[in-house]
């Protein structure tokens, strides 16, 4: 008798397929993608479950629940990787940078140079991604894209940062191809690899437009617990 399949691992395969199948519908190797579990919210033992069907990276959004979450899941499988794909205070850069792997919401100049600071004093270097704001939406973190190239000639030449790539959220009113696109042109001229965008409802389109990591959460996991206020 076979053995039964668990959801998350079930949700993970047809995630990756249909990740593969947007791959080759422009002529991309499937494994250019990076599929980013977002675990947010979830208890430890939702994420043992995604690692246990083989994922191995993960996107959390803040630092003290990644912290009580990940470090005994890290003990037990070593080669995980986090994300942390929400916003981070200047407060919480010695943590983060000694937790994450990759932090996709470097946004604004003083997380910069808290970041530099730190890993000046640690040697802890992340993986460092540039938050846009696509749809410069007041509400919503990230910098305008005309800022975009000041921001990257300042981390290089001022605080010595090295930048991977660029991450946005879309606005949920408007067609994301347009915001991906955008992203995708301004990774391109400013040399940079990597390209964060693209969850749940979207993700397919982001691979198309060239993304390099996609976020997906409640297609994997189903719907958030609630959390309180």
């Amino acid at each position: 008798m076979s053995e039964s399949v668990s959801p998350i691992a079930a949700a993970l395969k047809e995630i990756r397929a249909r990740i593969a199948v947007s791959a080759a519908a422009v002529d991309r190797d499937p494994a250019t993608v990076t599929l980013v579990a977002v675990s947010k919210t979830h208890p430890l033992e939702t994420a043992r479950l995604a690692l246990q069907a083989g994922q191995r990276v993960f996107g959390e959004n803040r630092v003290q629940e990644a912290k009580a979450k990940w470090p005994a899941l890290r003990s037990e499988f070593p080669d995980l990787v986090l994300h942390l794909i929400g916003p981070l205070q200047t407060n919480k850069v010695r943590e983060a940078l000694a937790l994450f792997d990759v932090i996709e919401t470097l946004d604004r100049p003083r997380l910069a140079e808290a970041i530099a600071d730190e890993q000046a004093r640690s040697g802890h270097r992340p993986r460092l991604l540039v938050q846009v704001n696509t749809g410069d939406e007041p509400q919503k973190a990230g910098l305008s894209p005309v800022d975009v190239p000041d921001f990257l000639a300042a981390c290089r030449d001022q605080w010595r940062l090295s930048i991977a790539g660029l991450m946005c959220i879309p606005p949920v009113d408007e067609e994301p191809a347009l915001h991906f696109a955008l992203l995708a042109d301004l990774a391109r001229r400013h040399g940079l690899a990597q390209l964060s965008m693209g969850m749940s409802g979207d993700f397919e389109t982001a691979v198309r437009f060239g993304a390099t990591h996609v976020r997906v959460g409640t297609a994997i996991f189903g719907a958030r617990p609630a959390t309180p206020d």
